[in-house]
């Protein structure tokens, strides 16, 4: 009979993230800190992040699917993988704006979005980020003094890039964001109503643009 022992052995989402930055002079990071929409545009603008990916990670269901990681089943976490040049910015430098972007004393929710897909989270490629991770959230513990910092600190896992349409929604050359599969309400609304969507902590103010056939809508002119 096959123990938990044995199943956890074999089930590759419980493997240590073995992908490598396209630059040996590189490093990746991962973090989880709410909706990976907008974290992701975070990162993005920081300088010396060479790339950036969403995902779901730390969970124990091989090439999840978002709408089962939104069941709440796989234990997945939304996560953003950077790839960055520690000697244009270095891995303390990411540390301060995943601190900065999100609420770290909300168990498994981050504003309006509720979910263990939320939750916080830093999860470290070396012993070095590991530690300065630590160090990092003690920190923010003795900043925040009485409110308890729920972030998770643990080894990066299996990174499962989440599906097209998540990827760079949020684009930073273009000043343009793409939202798929959205509420009806935001669906219907005509050509040149002005409405405020909110990702996690983030909010964006924009001007319906063009609606395409389908379940997809293109916002444009982010004010």
């Amino acid at each position: 009979m096959a123990t938990s022992s044995d199943k956890n052995e074999n089930n590759p989402a419980l493997d240590p993230d073995q992908d490598s930055p396209s630059d040996p002079a590189h490093e990746l990071a991962q973090f989880g800190a709410g909706c990976f929409w907008g974290v992701e545009l975070t990162f993005q603008r920081v300088v010396g992040v060479v790339k950036t990916e969403v995902g779901y990670s730390q969970g124990h269901t091989p090439d999840p699917v978002y709408k089962l990681v939104c069941s709440g089943s796989t234990n997945h976490v939304e996560v953003v993988r950077i790839e960055f040049d520690p000697k244009v910015c270095p891995y303390t430098h990411l540390l301060s704006v995943f601190w900065g972007r999100h609420d770290p004393t909300t168990i498994n929710r981050q504003g309006g979005d509720v979910g263990a897909q939320y939750r916080s989270g830093i999860y470290y490629y070396n012993e070095t980020q590991a530690r300065l991770a630590q160090e990092s959230k003690e920190a923010k513990q003795l900043e925040l003094k009485d409110k308890k910092v729920v972030t998770e600190i643990l080894p990066a896992k299996r990174f499962y890039r989440a599906e097209e349409y998540h990827q760079h929604l949020v684009g930073p050359l273009t000043g343009s964001l793409r939202f798929f599969f959205l509420k009806a309400l935001v669906v219907n609304l005509p050509r040149g109503i002005m409405c405020v969507l909110t990702c996690g902590n983030t909010e964006y103010q924009l001007e319906t643009s063009i609606l395409f056939p389908g379940k997809d809508e293109l916002l444009e002119k982010v004010i």
